[in-house]
């Protein structure tokens, strides 16, 4: 069973909010996720990104690899909350 952190699509139409998901790699996009650690906002200025760092590193320790655009959240977050 292979983990990825991802981003899962919320919001409407041209509205866009994403979660940052654990999920098993084969899931599809929207699928069912294990666990939510956090979420992205990019239609506000400047951009909300909330993330559960407990949470990443207990699914990390487990063997999930982050998506690379989940990495660069995860980056961002880290920086902005030094």
């Amino acid at each position: 069973m292979a983990l990825k952190l991802r981003l899962t699509r919320m919001g409407s139409k041209k509205r866009p909010f994403y979660r940052i998901i654990a999920v098993e790699s084969t899931t599809r996009r929207d699928g069912r996720a294990l666990d939510f650690l956090g979420h992205y906002n990019p239609m506000v200025k400047p951009a909300e990104i909330v993330v559960d760092s407990e949470k990443v590193q207990k699914w990390m320790e487990r063997g999930a690899t982050p998506s690379d655009t989940v990495r660069s959240l995860l980056k961002k977050a880290e920086s902005a909350s030094e």
